[in-house]
């Protein structure tokens, strides 16, 4: 079993990873993370390696540099449910952190993944003193409350709207514009149908006929949306027959 590694230091390369595109803490003043600079710590994680446990007390936040982790729980039947996958930019840990209670879930990586973390209390001391930073927070809370809330109303609806509604939420949250539309991750059917609430084989059926209508391309570890205003057009039209 493969184990996490610390990456060396290169302090002035983690800055630059931090204030970096995409990133939370994109435009930030340099001397506002120099102070914690030397508190943040790096590690470079294999596939399938848990993070964070649930009841875990929340010591640190967590930033992926690159990489993806799945947001997981279980319901009262102890059957894993995936709440949400994370990529590159993506802030996790901050909740625990603000309201200073143990984790409510489990986060585990999908991919090699690397990882920044800083203290709790350093995080907190950012949002203090730089309005921006909490601006931003506040912002990600809300684009993942209103991607929970669509996700919930198309709980009963038919299944090609039900996957197609994943593949836009994860190329919202996470996608890659290309020349030629988005590419997100051609994630293993069963965390789809974590996220659908749908049957394996029926991911597996849809998927199939997505790249069929040519609303998906699959690519070995990559999956293609050429046209993101199409595949959205489902979530109302149901246009494919079940």
């Amino acid at each position: 079993m493969e184990e996490s590694t610390t990456a060396p230091r290169n302090i002035k390369a983690e800055l630059d990873q931090l204030l970096s595109s995409g990133m939370f803490f994109e435009g930030l003043p340099e001397d506002s993370l120099e102070e914690i600079i030397s508190h943040i710590v790096s590690r470079n994680h294999p596939a399938n390696q848990v993070i964070l446990l649930e009841n875990d007390w929340g010591g640190s936040v967590y930033f992926i540099i690159d990489g993806w982790v799945k947001i997981r729980t279980y319901n009262k039947d102890g059957k894993e449910v995936t709440l949400n996958i994370l990529g590159t930019g993506e802030v996790f840990g901050e909740m625990a952190a603000m309201d200073e209670v143990p984790r409510s879930t489990d986060v585990i990586t999908l991919t090699p993944t690397r990882i920044c973390s800083i203290p709790s209390g350093d995080f907190l001391q950012i949002l203090q003193v730089e309005p921006q930073a909490g601006i931003r927070l506040s912002q990600l809370m809300a684009r993942r409350l209103r991607q929970v809330n669509r996700r919930l109303r198309v709980r009963e609806a038919d299944s090609v709207s039900r996957v197609a509604d994943v593949l836009i939420f994860l190329a919202e949250g996470q996608g890659k514009p290309t020349h030629q539309g988005i590419d997100i991750p051609n994630l293993p059917h069963r965390e789809l149908s974590s996220l659908s609430g749908l049957a394996r084989e029926t991911v597996t059926r849809v998927l199939a006929k997505l790249e069929k209508q040519e609303l998906i391309q699959r690519e070995h570890h990559t999956l293609h949306i050429p046209d993101l205003v199409a595949l959205e057009e489902v979530l109302s039209s149901a246009s494919l027959e079940e």
